[in-house]
């Protein structure tokens, strides 16, 4: 059996359809067929032409969701999800995003957002990427778990940031 292995970024397919048991495609102007199997040529073919979900889908910004804003939102990507929000620092908050920099960002955040987070509200935490930088995730995830909360998702929000969400452990 000849094992075939070659990428194909997805936005570079054309004409993505399942036929036969194959995924069917065009790439770099070539016709591509992969036999898959009915079930799963079907699903890659619905996975494929579906539009990427967009960072406010991910931090669960909605068109009817209030979300509080912390720190600085200078990220274009981060800018254009909190748009999607209902309100912005309403007094209601179904949502908290808070853009960290350093430890100090770090404990101030958790300090401002105690009160909410006790009522069930979500934390996300946004941070730089990478090594190199005064504040890294085991520093984040460290803090948070010290105070009893759990971190229930990961997001990556641009090239630059990457979000951890926490709630509250329940007891």
């Amino acid at each position: 059996m000849a094992v075939f292995a070659k990428e194909f970024p997805l936005q570079a397919m054309q004409r993505v359809r399942a036929e036969h048991g194959r995924l069917c495609f065009i790439f770099q102007d070539k016709s591509v067929s992969l036999a898959l199997g009915n079930a799963v040529a079907a699903k890659w073919a619905q996975v494929i032409a579906a539009p990427p979900v967009t960072l406010a889908k991910k931090l669960g910004i909605t068109s009817e969701s209030s979300v509080r804003v912390l720190g600085s939102v200078e990220d274009v990507a981060l800018e254009t999800a909190l748009a999607e929000a209902k309100t912005l620092n309403g007094n209601q908050n179904d949502l908290i995003i808070a853009r960290i920099d350093t430890p100090d960002d770090l404990i101030n955040v958790l300090k401002k957002t105690a009160s909410q987070l006790n009522r069930g509200v979500p934390l996300w935490m946004i941070y730089p990427k990478g090594q190199g930088h005064v504040l890294g995730e085991s520093d984040v995830l460290s803090a948070a778990r010290a105070i009893g909360l759990i971190d229930t998702k990961v997001a990556s929000v641009s090239s630059s940031l990457t979000a951890l969400r926490f709630v509250k452990r329940k007891d």
